[in-house]
């Protein structure tokens, strides 16, 4: 009799989360007959009494929009780059039932800025302050950065940036919205902010030569932003590379499978897209 393994992702809202078609290709591309990936729509105040009520065939949980914060503080161990950030977007049951945090959003930018191309130790912009823009800069440190140049709309974004940047050993350079187009005078951009904030952009950048955007956006897409840099031969990074990237991650923490079937998690997630 073949064993059920179960895994999900939880947030707010969550239905439209691509994660299941994701992870649910790869169990069956793994051959993992037993193994189920759904959603749960939790907010922060639910995490806890939802993770608690879990039983033993619970393998893991993604967590995205507004858990990272709360799944971080109900782990009982953590890694260093999770602690870092502050944030945990994976939560893995281990053999003694506690959960395990990690923060693969962090390697996943890692993954897909290497892939196209980036040079070691980069110049980095980031566009905005939330829970992206500190993977951001764990990403950054990791390929080397010493300094990120963070763009906000809030002066105080950057303020609440400082303790992941002070334990990522990364030096803060603050820019004001308004004089976003000079940031982008970096080997890597990387935009954060809400799908919206960034399009009155599109135009005013003088995109240079070996520049790579990364939008963290996937819906709708292109963005005006991510349309610019391409008119101008930028490499564009999506949210889907991302999605998938910090999704390989997971389904080997989760089922110990490594490496994980990307071709077929690849296929699915770019199908599923394209189809909405």
């Amino acid at each position: 009799m073949t064993a059920t393994r179960r895994a999900a992702v939880c947030g707010m809202p969550i239905s439209h989360s691509l994660s299941p078609v994701i992870h649910n290709a790869g169990f069956a591309a793994a051959g993992l007959s037993g193994w189920s990936y759904g959603s749960f729509e939790c907010g922060e105040a639910g995490l806890a009494a939802m993770v608690g009520g879990l039983g033993p065939e619970w393998a893991g949980l993604s967590l995205t929009m507004p858990l990272k914060e709360e799944g971080l503080r109900l782990a009982a161990a953590a890694t260093p780059v999770a602690v870092a950030t502050g944030a945990a977007n994976t939560l893995v049951r281990r053999s003694d039932g506690s959960w395990h945090a990690d923060n693969t959003d962090v390697a996943g930018m890692i993954r897909v800025l290497s892939e196209a191309g980036l040079k070691p130790a980069p110049t980095v912009t980031v566009l905005g302050g939330g829970g992206t823009a500190r993977a951001a800069l764990a990403a950054a440190a990791q390929l080397g950065a010493t300094a990120v140049t963070v763009v906000t709309r809030r002066p105080a974004a950057l303020e609440e940036l400082a303790p992941a940047a002070d334990a990522l050993g990364v030096t803060l350079l603050g820019a004001a919205w308004e004089a976003a187009p000079e940031a982008f005078e970096a080997d890597a951009v990387i935009s954060t902010v809400p799908k919206g904030a960034a399009d009155s952009l599109a135009g005013s950048v003088a995109w240079r030569v070996g520049t790579v955007l990364f939008d963290a956006i996937y819906d709708p897409w292109p963005t005006p932003l991510a349309a610019d840099a391409r008119a101008h031969g930028v490499p564009v990074l999506s949210g889907l590379d991302l999605l998938l990237a910090q999704a390989l991650s997971q389904f080997e923490q989760f089922t110990g499978v490594t490496p994980a079937p990307e071709a077929a998690m690849r296929r699915a997630l770019f199908e599923a897209a394209a189809a909405r």
